[in-house]
């Protein structure tokens, strides 16, 4: 194959820019956010569950305190009637009878405050793991917003960056004949497609020509496509190149 040195030339620029593609399309499918965002999927998701068992928990206290205060007001009720009673009989075995009821019912009384007061305590304590699970899961949250925000922002970059790559590389295989771009384009899918000989080394592959394969290279006209024995990609002749 023929090809003007400056085409062959050109070709670099084309590989200059197919790497920054490359480069986008890397980081748009692997952005450094994705690993710390997919563990935060999994913390989120189990901050979560806790939140949801400790407000089970605060539900049953709070049923347990709503219980034990119609209980108190049952009994609160009770002894309101018998004291009533007491106050209107004159019956003196009906009022020794009411006197030991309202006794029974204060230490009832007592034995339900005290069980209203460690249930509240209980509600007190599980407000208190719910609050610090929540607080948890907002971080989490917060954190994972904010890597959202930024991998998108990145993507963003990206996308432009990427954009002008594609843009600027059609630009320059406009104007590299048809033929040399097929044929880099098709070396490119297994190798660099091309590089710079520089100092006798293919930088495509960085490996030193021997000596026969750089007599071989001298032996080309200069607008012979030469290509590296080493990679296969097309080596690029330029002052630089040590023949």
């Amino acid at each position: 194959m023929k090809a003007r040195p400056a085409d062959q030339r050109a070709l670099l620029d084309v590989v200059d820019l197919d790497i920054r593609i490359r480069q986008a399309v890397h980081a748009l499918s692997k952005p450094a956010q994705a690993p710390r965002l997919a563990a935060l999927q999994g913390e989120v998701a189990a901050a979560s569950r806790v939140v949801t068992d400790l407000l089970g928990a605060k539900e049953d206290a709070d049923l347990e305190v709503a219980r034990i205060e119609a209980d108190v007001k049952v009994v609160s009720e009770r002894r309101a009637r018998d004291e009533a009673r007491l106050a209107a009989s004159t019956n003196p075995k009906d009022a020794q009878a009411l006197e030991s009821e309202l006794d029974s019912l204060a230490r009832r009384t007592r034995t339900l405050e005290d069980a209203e007061l460690e249930a509240m305590e209980r509600v007190e304590s599980a407000a208190a793991a719910v609050a610090d699970a929540e607080a948890i899961v907002a971080a989490l949250v917060d954190e994972r917003d904010a890597l959202e925000a930024a991998a998108g922002a990145e993507a963003a970059v990206q996308n432009q960056r990427r954009s002008t790559a594609e843009r600027d590389r059609a630009g320059v295989a406009a104007g590299v004949p048809a033929d040399l771009l097929a044929r880099y384009d098709l070396l490119a899918t297994r190798n660099a497609g091309a590089a710079l000989l520089r100092r006798r080394t293919c930088e495509g592959c960085r490996m030193e020509l021997s000596g026969t394969e750089l007599q071989a290279v001298r032996s080309a006209a200069d607008d012979d496509v030469v290509e590296c024995p080493q990679c296969g990609c097309i080596l690029v002749r330029t002052e630089e190149s040590g023949l």
